[in-house]
């Protein structure tokens, strides 16, 4: 029986990417996304067959509706991928950054929790393998200078997947969360720096899915950046300001 997979953020980057990973398995997709015109495209290109959803989020009874309509029509998916993310360079001391700093958190943990939200219960009724996916960020794993917003959200992120894989594990549902670091996608196009191990999304996408089908609770990708990870974690605060108050600023403007 083919796979059943829901995927936010599906119109570009990673999500789309994902989507046509996994249509190329031969999966039925649900392609969620704010931009209607490219999600209809990506759709059309996968062979029309699937389910798209334009919508927000940020948006949880849009989200609600979508899953209502998913399960109708393809019953409940094995699959829950919450990709959708914004990004931007983000400043306290900037009043005029309070409303971007707001919406990358409510967009990358609030839609997180929306995204997932109405598929529980059925992926809980049908049993057998299910899965909860959040990607994260390298980022959620210290605050980095410039990108206040965007590391709390991400670190949220982290912090939630791992409650929320506790709470599922008594009925069975795998949570897993992925962290990446540098993908090639619009996130990232406006970067003025350099990103070391940087992975095309189609290769990151890949890299996703064996993730998933291994049923890993937890991962950096690529695993380079796996290990910079874990340095990270340990350095004491004196030497990480010390290395990272002077790195380069995520530019400010939302992204994604």
């Amino acid at each position: 029986m083919a796979l059943k997979v829901f995927i936010t953020g599906a119109s570009s980057g990673i999500g789309e990417a994902l989507a046509v990973c996994y249509a190329g398995k031969g999966a039925t997709l649900g392609l969620a996304a704010r931009r209607a015109g490219f999600l209809e495209e990506l759709n059309q290109r996968l062979g029309g067959r699937h389910a798209a959803y334009p919508l927000d989020v940020r948006d949880a009874p849009a989200l609600r509706a979508a899953a209502d309509d998913f399960i109708a029509r393809f019953g409940a998916p094995d699959i829950v991928i919450a990709n959708a993310g914004v990004s931007a360079g983000t400043l306290t001391e900037r009043a005029e950054d309070l409303d971007a700093f707001r919406r990358i958190m409510d967009t990358n943990v609030f839609g997180m929790a929306a995204t997932f939200a109405p598929f529980i219960a059925a992926m809980r009724a049908a049993g057998g393998e299910r899965r909860l996916v959040g990607i994260a960020s390298v980022a959620g794993i210290r605050g980095l200078a410039g990108a206040e917003a965007y590391s709390a959200s991400k670190a949220a992120a982290i912090s939630y997947l791992e409650s929320l894989r506790l709470e599922m594990q008594p009925c069975g549902i795998r949570v897993v969360t992925i962290a990446p670091g540098h993908i090639r996608t619009p996130l990232t196009a406006v970067n003025r720096y350099r990103m070391p191990f940087l992975l095309s999304a189609d290769e990151a996408a890949r890299r996703f899915a064996r993730a998933i089908e291994r049923d890993v609770s937890y991962t950096v990708i690529p695993w380079q950046m796996g290990i910079i990870a874990k340095f990270l974690r340990v350095l004491p605060n004196w030497l990480y300001d010390r290395l990272f108050a002077g790195a380069p600023r995520k530019p400010r403007g939302l992204h994604g």
